[in-house]
């Protein structure tokens, strides 16, 4: 059984279903965000830009579990769609910062910790992580790095500790809400709920020992995920 589980980006959206579902399943979920997640459950305050503030929060989580994790979440993310020319650099950067960054920087220093346990991470990229629009080059090249990133994770840490890459369509999060509208599913647009999501989650976390998912793509199954 998984018991603690640090889910970055646990107060809203899949990164909070993901809480629900560790709970539900009797685990211990700690989450790492800039705001507080669901009343009770314990997390440190951090903005994961910071990559360094982001190791540190990871190592403060793991003292608040009692210096043990069975596994580790990385839902954060944001995006700001828009034209290359017209995206701010510090905005684009934020964007990279946050949702490739942050994960290696989570991992990085969650892994000695998972090596004890034989725990898993899942790291959670996009179907823009593997087919590419326009006026998403910051999410796109995140995301195509964090399925970078995983695949040479599983080869480094295999036999240590679990990896999976999580390749989620479109959901039905806020994660939208602050886009503008041209940018924004339409009102007929069939999106997953995190929640399904959050169990494919803790279907790759719950493995046997010997067993690892190596990839699960996840959405409504009227998208179409592939390139």
């Amino acid at each position: 059984m998984t018991d603690a589980v640090i889910v970055t980006g646990g107060s809203s959206g899949l990164g909070a279903a993901v809480v629900d579902a560790v709970l539900k399943a009797g685990g211990r979920p700690f989450v790492i965000d800039r705001q507080p997640p669901a009343e009770g459950v314990p997390w440190v305050e951090c903005d994961l830009a910071d990559t360094r503030a982001a190791e540190a929060a990871t190592r403060e989580v793991i003292a608040q579990a009692g210096g043990s994790i069975d596994g580790v979440v990385t839902a954060a993310g944001m995006d700001v769609p828009g034209a290359l020319a017209d995206i701010p650099g510090e905005t684009w950067d934020r964007i990279v910062m946050i949702d490739l960054l942050a994960t290696a920087a989570v991992v990085r220093a969650a892994i000695p910790a998972l090596k004890e346990s034989h725990g898993t991470v899942v790291t959670v990229a996009s179907t823009l992580g593997i087919k590419a629009v326009g006026d998403a080059t910051a999410y796109c090249a995140a995301k195509f790095g964090v399925v970078g990133f995983t695949r040479s994770l599983a080869a480094e840490l295999a036999g240590q500790v679990g990896v999976t890459l999580l390749i989620p369509g479109g959901m039905r999060t806020k994660f939208f809400d602050d886009r503008d509208e041209q940018y924004k599913p339409g009102p007929d647009a069939i999106l997953n709920d995190p929640a399904h999501v959050a169990n494919a989650i803790m279907f790759a976390l719950t493995q046997p020992a010997g067993s690892a998912v190596r990839e699960l793509i996840v959405a409504a199954e009227q998208e179409t995920s592939y390139p």
